[in-house]
């Protein structure tokens, strides 16, 4: 491994002690970071400016929170992506992806356009069956990309290409994003071994440098838009998921994290291990936009919510 390990020192924000934290981004007009625990069925609030800790019991799956236009969230959990208001009522259905019984939609981001790149993923991590979508116009089409388990993706400044990781296969591949939209002119940009970990969560910064978090890896890593290694920053805990940059300059870097799977010993061993921790970054990040109006349009809930969640 070539690249500078850094004597940067990630500090513990919440022991929240996430089953599976991830999915974190920075919703700025609230001020707080957002981030979901997908097996817990849970999403996080972080209020850097309070200090206030707040936590959601929204039920399914969730698997990643991004803003939309109109100052709500988009959550996706399950087959679905959901439009939630900030007290955590569900408004409604911006799409349902078909797929396997078995899989559920993963990670996700938005680009400069307004429109939401996810990816889905097969739960039991035994067939190739997830693959990577754009919701655009309206409905949730299908991209390519198949893998076992889809993280990112990743959207350069100017749209221009797209960063897609195989999670199983440890590879990471960037796409050029055509109009359509469309995925072409796939490259590897990264390839990993067994003793890397796996590459999880993955988000760009100013420059365009991609940090991936990397899964039994115990760390976080910072890559040249040409592939260099830039930096390495060792996590206290093995199963690091996706980092995402907060605060008002952007140069804050918080990391999300998981426990689930570790046995007692490796529980032991790593006791924050589930926490969100934070860094600052030597650049900053670059601002997470809204999901546009145009990508989308609201059905009804048809399953329906017996009670309203509240944070707490």
């Amino acid at each position: 491994m070539s690249g500078g390990e850094m004597t940067i020192e990630p500090r513990l924000v919440w022991p929240v002690g996430a089953l599976l934290g991830e999915g974190p981004a920075w919703i700025a007009e609230r001020e707080a970071l957002y981030f979901v625990d997908i097996k817990g069925g849970r999403l996080h609030r972080f209020t850097p400016r309070t200090g206030a800790k707040e936590t959601l019991e929204l039920g399914g799956m969730p698997s990643f929170v991004v803003p939309s236009g109109d100052a709500r969230l988009v959550v996706g959990s399950g087959n679905r992506i959901l439009l939630v208001e900030h007290d955590g009522s569900i408004v409604g259905v911006l799409g349902e992806v078909p797929m396997p019984a078995r899989n559920r939609i993963n990670d996700a981001t938005v680009d400069a356009l307004g429109r939401l790149w996810f990816g889905t993923m097969d739960e039991a991590e035994r067939q190739a069956t997830g693959a990577l979508y754009c919701l655009d116009g309206g409905a949730p089409h299908r991209m390519g990309g198949e893998a076992i388990v889809t993280n990112g993706p990743a959207v350069t400044a100017d749209g221009s290409a797209l960063y897609h990781v195989d999670s199983v296969n440890r590879t990471i591949w960037r796409f050029t994003i055509s109009e359509g939209p469309s995925i072409s002119q796939v490259e590897q940009f990264l390839k990993f071994g067994e003793a890397d970990g796996y590459p999880d969560g993955v988000v760009l910064d100013s420059e365009d440098c991609l940090w991936v978090a990397l899964w039994d890896g115990w760390a976080v890593r910072r890559y040249a838009p040409d592939g260099a290694l830039l930096l390495n920053i060792t996590m206290p805990c093995a199963r690091v998921t996706k980092v995402a940059f907060g605060g008002e300059d952007l140069r804050t870097v918080y990391v999300t994290t998981a426990c689930v799977g570790l046995t007692t010993s490796e529980r032991d061993a790593q006791p924050l291990a589930g926490g969100l921790f934070a860094f600052d970054a030597p650049a900053p990040g670059r601002p997470l936009p809204a999901l546009a109006a145009a990508s989308y349009a609201v059905t009804e809930d048809r399953a329906g919510q017996t009670t309203r969640p509240r944070w707490s």
